[in-house]
């Protein structure tokens, strides 16, 4: 998910659960080794469990990367092979990665190597190329013994590797003839096959993730995998990791409320706003605070408008959010600093 769970978005979403496994957006070896690395591996230590994405198809490269991460403070550094976009093609990783198998196992051997945290790989259950052989649609249909023999000759090699864990979308990509937004959602989701990786590799840590939206669906699917992942879902209604911690753990945690959320986000933002960060690229992530609710639209418009003004003035307008999430609920002032 690049551009959207930046550090700002998994402080926010922390809130709904001390115990969720938190992932950072993708971030190529080369950002961290020619870039600001300090930037992109900054983190707030409330984020925590949290894990680095890492995107790459040089071994040498993204071991140096994994390395960064690991002494930056994250738990598990997972290489990204699931990403469809074109234009992470073009870099030579995301699900592109798939067809190459071998380079794979290559750069997850070079990153177990250089790291003491686990490697995990997130995949799709396989990748179609547009342009070659039969249409791509009819190819996504014929699901078949060819296709899986792929898919588990892929894992295989990345457990040789060293590979702790697999995030499985359980969906095909197809590069070149669909969005990354179709690739959510044309090419049909496959539990079964899944499924079929659990029992071809007993013992071997698989995570659901694709089309999982909430505590039902996951009841319904989750049986023998060690864990689900959910993306857009838990970005867009955060109330849904409060739920699920609930379902897996049955801890007693209960998920503050939306206002208690607020507050816990306004305080953040005075202090974030304090150290020069925009207002705007903290509340972008709340617009989901209460998606479905009565005020939903009026504290959207509220945080929107506060982002766009900025500043202490844009500070002070967030209690008209508040008012939309509550009829007189408070907002904390500007001087209020303190962290929850």
């Amino acid at each position: 998910m690049m551009d959207w769970t930046d550090r700002h978005c998994r402080y926010f979403l922390r809130g709904y659960s001390p115990r969720v496994l938190l992932y950072t957006e993708m971030v190529t070896a080369e950002a961290l080794l020619r870039g600001d690395a300090a930037r992109f591996l900054r983190h707030d230590p409330a984020e925590h469990p949290l894990a680095l994405q890492v995107g790459g198809s040089d071994p040498a490269r993204l071991a140096a990367a994994a390395k960064l991460g690991e002494d930056a403070g994250y738990l598990e550094i997972n290489l990204n092979c699931g990403c469809p976009s074109e234009r992470v093609s073009a870099g030579a990783f995301g699900a592109c990665l798939m067809l190459t198998p071998g380079r794979v196992a290559e750069c997850v051997a070079a990153m177990r190597a250089a790291v003491r945290v686990p490697v995990t790989v997130k995949m799709r259950i396989g990748v179609l190329e547009a342009g070659e052989g039969a249409p791509w649609r009819a190819r996504l249909a014929a699901w078949g013994e060819a296709e899986f023999a792929r898919l588990r000759s892929f894992t295989s090699l990345q457990l040789q590797a060293g590979c702790d864990a697999f995030i499985v979308h359980a969906r095909q990509a197809v590069l070149g003839g669909l969005s990354p937004k179709d690739n959510r959602a044309v090419p049909p989701l496959r539990y079964d096959v899944a499924r079929q990786l659990l029992r071809e590799f007993p013992g071997t840590p698989f995570v659901l993730n694709g089309g999982l939206r909430d505590v039902a669906g996951v009841r319904q699917e989750r049986a023998g995998f060690a864990g689900v992942m959910l993306g857009r879902e838990a970005y867009h209604r955060p109330a849904v990791i409060g739920a699920l911690h609930a379902e897996l753990w049955g801890d007693g945690w209960i998920a503050p409320g939306v206002e208690a959320q607020f507050e816990r986000l306004v305080r953040y933002a005075q202090r974030e706003c304090a150290r020069g960060e925009p207002l705007a690229a903290i509340l972008r992530h709340a617009l989901g605070l209460n998606t479905g609710q009565p005020g939903a639209r009026a504290f959207r418009q509220a945080i929107s408008a506060a982002g766009r003004t900025g500043g202490d003035e844009g500070l002070q307008m967030l209690a008209a959010a508040a008012q939309a999430l509550r009829p007189g609920a408070a907002v904390l002032s500007p001087g209020d600093d303190n962290v929850a």
